[in-house]
């Protein structure tokens, strides 16, 4: 992940791998990492059950929220790709119960339609 991105809040992909073992913990047996997305200390991931925001916070980073979005809480996303001078991509997901949508930004770089296909693939079951 590029800083410039992270400063300007976009998300980069970072390796499922690494969060499938920093998971572990709060994982149940069974669940997988598909796809994880880091903006400069927060990220989200999708797992094969659900979406889940991750909030670093304080000066440390030591207190993390982590907040679980089963897929089934859904009600519609939707996507918009970069364009010549828009430089990012957009992600938005709407979840029952609340008007304002969950809202990430992507880097020109990452692609966009690889998240789509993910949260098609578990939302449309």
């Amino acid at each position: 992940m590029g800083l410039l991105d992270g400063v300007l809040g976009n998300a980069s992909k970072i390796d499922a791998s690494v969060i499938q073992k920093e998971f572990s913990q709060i994982l149940i047996p069974g669940e997988q990492v598909e796809h994880a997305y880091q903006l400069i200390r927060d990220y989200f991931v999708f797992t094969d059950k659900r979406f889940v925001l991750v909030d670093k916070q304080g000066i440390t980073g030591s207190k993390v929220e982590y907040h679980s979005i089963p897929y089934r809480s859904i009600i519609h996303f939707s996507v918009e790709t970069a364009g010549t001078f828009d430089l990012d991509a957009e992600l938005k997901i709407w979840i029952a119960g609340s008007p304002t949508p969950v809202q990430k930004q992507f880097n020109k770089k990452l692609n966009i339609y690889e998240v789509q296909a993910t949260l098609a693939t578990y939302v449309l079951r």
